[in-house]
C-alpha cells in the first residue's frame, strides 16, 4: 500500500488481509482439534489451509499424523514425502515413511526411505535402529526366496521360522512367513503340516490366493480331491 497507495491496491491489500486472518483461524481450529483428538475434523481444517498454503511442509505433517491416526498409512505417506522435499534435511519425514512402510509389510520401501535418512544424517539414533531391523528381516526373507527358487525347501522353511522371531511384533511378516513355509512344506511333499498352516493363514486372511493354491496342491497329495 506505501508503494501504491490506489483504491484498489487497498482493496487488494484488505482481501488479502481477511484471507489470512481467516486462515490463521482455520489453522488454530485445526491445532485444538488435533489436541481433541478429532482428527477427521482436523483434516477437513488442514484441507482448507493446504489448498491455498501448498507449500507448507509442518501443516503436511500434522495432516500425515491424523491420517496415520485415522488409519489411512497411504494418505500419510504422500504428505510426508512431500514434506521431505519441502524441508531440507528432514530427517523425520523419512523416519517416519520407512516406519509406516515398515508396519504395513514392505520391508523393501522401509530399507529405502530410512537410507535416505541416515544420508542426511548418519548417527541418527531412531533411523539407524531401524535400519539394522529392516535390514536383517530383509536379508533373512530375501535368503529364504533364494532357497525357494533352488528348491532346498527344508532351508528356506528354517529361514522363515528366523523372519518370525527377527519381527515377532508386526504381524504381516508372521502371517506372510507361515504362507510361504506352507508353499514349502506343499512343494516338499509334507501335505498334513502344510494343510494345517495354510488353514492358519487363511482363518487371518480368508482370501489368500497363495494359501488356497498351496493347500490345494497339499489336499491333492492327500487325495482330498473334494477338498
Amino acid at each position: 500500500l506505501k508503494s501504491n497507495p490506489s483504491n484498489n491496491e487497498e482493496k487488494e491489500a484488505q482481501t488479502q488481509l481477511m484471507k489470512s486472518d481467516e486462515l490463521q483461524r482455520l489453522h488454530s481450529q485445526a491445532l485444538s482439534a488435533y489436541q481433541q483428538e478429532d482428527y477427521e475434523a482436523a483434516i477437513s481444517l488442514l484441507d482448507e489451509i493446504l489448498a491455498v498454503c501448498v507449500w507448507d511442509a509442518e501443516l503436511r505433517e500434522l495432516r500425515a499424523e491424523c491420517y496415520i491416526k485415522e488409519g489411512e498409512p497411504s494418505k500419510a505417506i504422500s504428505d510426508l514425502k512431500a514434506a521431505a522435499k519441502l524441508k531440507n534435511d528432514n530427517t523425520e519425514a523419512f523416519y517416519k515413511i520407512s516406519r509406516i512402510y515398515y508396519q504395513l509389510g514392505d520391508h523393501e520401501l522401509s530399507l529405502s526411505e530410512v537410507r535416505e535418512c541416515l544420508k542426511l544424517d548418519q548417527d541418527h539414533k531412531q533411523c539407524f535402529s531401524l535400519y539394522k531391523q529392516v535390514k536383517k528381516l530383509n536379508k533373512q526373507i530375501e535368503s529364504a526366496e533364494e532357497f525357494i527358487r533352488e528348491g532346498r525347501y527344508e532351508d528356506a522353511i528354517s529361514k522363515y521360522e528366523s523372519v518370525m522371531k527377527t519381527e515377532p511384533e508386526v504381524p504381516i511378516y508372521s502371517t506372510r512367513a507361515k504362507e510361504r513355509i506352507c508353499h514349502c512344506l506343499s512343494k516338499n511333499q509334507q501335505p498334513t503340516e502344510a494343510i494345517k498352516l495354510c488353514t492358519e493363514v487363511l482363518q487371518l486372511e480368508p482370501t489368500n490366493v497363495n494359501a488356497l493354491k498351496d493347500r490345494a496342491e497339499a489336499y491333492l497329495l492327500e487325495d482330498m480331491y473334494e477338498e
